[in-house]
């Protein structure tokens, strides 16, 4: 399965990309199975571009996203991150494309040392890497807080004389520090309140029009993916079953899981009514998948050939393809 954004040359290529965790059971620990986080995912992200991973928990969103950074090291498969294969590097080359791939965390009450100062939190990438120390170290530190939108005064302050917006401000500009050119939000805004999240997500906008940066923004809320993102891919139980550009997938979703994702959207005017989707039961275990088709045991239109057949990822237009055996 593999989706092209467009013809430019992209900063990001995932190619075929597998993390499958053994299962072990009893007390001699015989492995028994394989979790399949991720199974086979393909797909490219163009400087400067956004695209929106959403999905239920348990689809391996996040898992996909800590194996393009290589905090988990892949079964199978590539990412190449400005013409450089990632997978299998190691050591100084490693450390040194690192600082290139920052993560902005879920969490922004368990994502900061309570034991640091912010100053301190912030200048940490800084030191480790040695690029800036004493005078220039401390206005690059100002700098980054006037950046995020906080004052230079809350620099002696500890993370838990903050707000949730302000710490994860906090973590905006400690991924900033190094200067990245690919940022992972991993739920960086699912913990907040909603009007805090409009203000993060208003930042992360700003902040990649002035610096040229690029994001995997992960998701529940297809709301706020679609306000931060050019391209959008679903996952469910480790694959991709569609992706796309933001407006084709909204017009015109071609997978049922994706409608039904769509249909939980909160209408904006009192009066407007939709037709909400409900899917029957719970997203089965990665351990134990359904055969064929990994959806059909929740999909109202369900054919004998879904329980059977896995369905290949096919691009329906240059903007939009879905794996799916009755498209939408």
């Amino acid at each position: 399965m593999s989706l092209a954004i467009s013809e430019e040359k992209p900063l990001l290529e995932v190619k075929d990309l597998k993390k499958y965790y053994p299962v072990k059971t009893g007390w001699l620990s015989r492995k028994t199975g394989y979790v399949r986080a991720v199974d086979g995912l393909s797909f490219s992200v163009n400087r400067g571009e956004t695209l929106g991973i959403v999905g239920e928990s348990g689809s391996g969103k996040t898992t996909l996203g800590q194996m393009i950074l290589q905090l988990q090291e892949p079964t199978g498969g590539e990412v190449w991150f400005d013409q450089r294969k990632l997978t299998g590097m190691s050591g100084k080359a490693l450390r040194h494309v690192r600082a290139d791939l920052q993560l902005i965390f879920q969490d922004p009450y368990a994502s900061l040392n309570p034991r640091m100062k912010i100053k301190d939190i912030i200048a940490e990438p800084l030191i480790i890497r040695g690029e800036t120390e004493g005078l220039q170290l401390r206005k690059r530190i100002s700098e980054l807080m006037e950046i995020v939108g906080l004052r230079e005064h809350h620099l002696n302050r500890y993370p838990h004389e903050f707000s949730g917006g302000q710490r994860q401000r906090i973590g905006i500009a400690r991924a900033l520090s190094l200067n990245p050119k690919l940022i992972v939000c991993d739920e960086a805004v699912s913990a907040l309140d909603v009007s805090i999240q409009a203000q993060i997500l208003n930042l992360l906008k700003r902040l990649q029009k002035e610096y040229q940066l690029t994001y995997i923004f992960i998701a529940h809320g297809l709301a706020s993916v679609k306000f931060v993102s050019e391209h959008i891919a679903v996952m469910y139980l480790g694959r991709i079953v569609e992706m796309g550009q933001k407006d084709a997938l909204f017009a015109r979703p071609k997978h049922p899981y994706t409608k039904s994702l769509l249909s939980s959207i909160p209408v904006s005017h009192p009066r407007e009514t939709k037709e909400r989707i409900l899917l029957k039961g719970d997203i089965p275990s990665p351990i134990n998948p359904p055969s064929g088709c990994s959806f059909h045991t929740r999909c109202p239109m369900a054919q004998d050939i879904c329980k059977s057949q896995i369905p290949v990822f096919e691009q329906h237009t240059d903007k939009h393809g879905v794996a799916c055996h009755f498209p939408m």
